[in-house]
């Protein structure tokens, strides 16, 4: 059963630039899709980026394109999120999920999360 840990999350100004980890312990953690999702205050937790297993094709919240880069290291089990000219409102508790298939997850199939990290963004 995979377990995910965060990590990599803290406090930032304006412009400034982040990179949080996740790390699983799958055996098999290439067989997963994963994702960075994110939730603030009084909202639902958001989709912010998803990358395949195999073929690591990837997929972003427009919100972020352009500044979030998502990536993953299958040998070490490691998936990342370097986060760029981050803004006010990336201020989240970003989490980490899996989903055991090849394919583009729906949120349903994220089966297994972290216990998420925090970004603050400041002016």
């Amino acid at each position: 059963q995979m377990q995910l840990e965060e990590s990599g999350g803290g406090l930032v100004q304006v412009g400034g630039s982040l990179r949080l980890s996740c790390a699983g312990s799958e055996r098999i953690f290439r067989s997963y899709a994963m994702g960075w999702f994110r939730r603030s205050p009084g909202k639902e937790r958001e989709f912010v980026a998803e990358i395949l297993g195999d073929n690591h094709i990837q997929q972003y919240a427009e919100s972020v394109r352009g500044r979030f880069t998502i990536s993953r290291d299958n040998a070490k089990k490691i998936l990342y999120l370097q986060m760029d000219d981050l803004k006010p409102e990336d201020t989240a508790v970003y989490y980490c999920g899996a989903a055991e298939t090849l394919n583009r997850a729906t949120l349903m199939e994220f089966g297994y999360w972290g216990q998420g990290t925090q970004v603050t963004v400041s002016e």
